[in-house]
C-alpha cells in the first residue's frame, strides 16, 4: 500500500452501523465500505459548501419553510449540475486509487447513491442553515 492511501484510510471515520456480508451487492459494499465514511469525514465541508451555494443563490433559502428548505436542497442536487458536480469531486478527491478503479467502472449507479447520502446528511443537518446573522457567537 502506497502512503497515499494509507493516509487516506486512516482519517475516515469508522461507521459500525453497517453491516458487510455476502449477500451485499458491489454497489453496496461500496457504498457502506467508502461513500459512507468519506461523506461522514467532509460533512463539514459539505455544509459549508452548501451555505456558499445558497449565498450565491440570493439567500432565498433562508425565508422557505423547513418543508421547501428540504425541497430546495433535493432540487439543487438533482438539477444545478455545476454544484452536484462539485459536491461528486468533493467525495471522489479522497477515494484511493482503487476505489477510483472500482467506482468508474459503475460510476452512474454509484453517484446515485452518493448525491443521496449527501442529500440525507445536508437535510439532517437543516438547522444549520439559518441566516448568517442568526448564528452570531452567544
Amino acid at each position: 500500500m502506497n502512503t497515499r492511501q494509507l493516509n487516506l484510510e486512516s482519517i475516515r471515520p469508522e461507521i459500525s452501523t453497517d453491516t458487510i456480508n455476502d449477500n451485499m451487492s458491489n454497489d453496496e459494499r461500496f457504498q457502506n465500505l467508502v461513500l459512507r465514511p468519506v461523506i461522514k469525514l467532509q460533512n463539514d465541508l459539505l455544509i459549508e459548501v452548501f451555505k456558499n451555494y445558497v449565498n450565491k443563490h440570493k439567500n432565498s433559502f433562508y425565508d422557505l419553510t423547513v418543508e421547501k428548505k428540504i425541497i430546495y436542497i433535493e432540487n439543487s442536487i438533482q438539477r444545478d449540475i455545476k454544484f452536484r458536480n462539485s459536491l461528486k469531486g468533493i467525495v471522489i478527491g479522497l477515494f484511493t486509487v482503487g476505489e477510483y478503479l472500482t467506482y468508474i467502472q459503475n460510476s452512474s449507479a454509484l453517484n446515485k447513491r452518493m448525491m443521496g447520502i449527501v442529500k440525507d446528511r445536508l437535510i439532517s443537518n437543516i438547522q444549520l442553515f439559518e441566516r448568517p446573522e442568526f448564528l452570531s457567537a452567544v
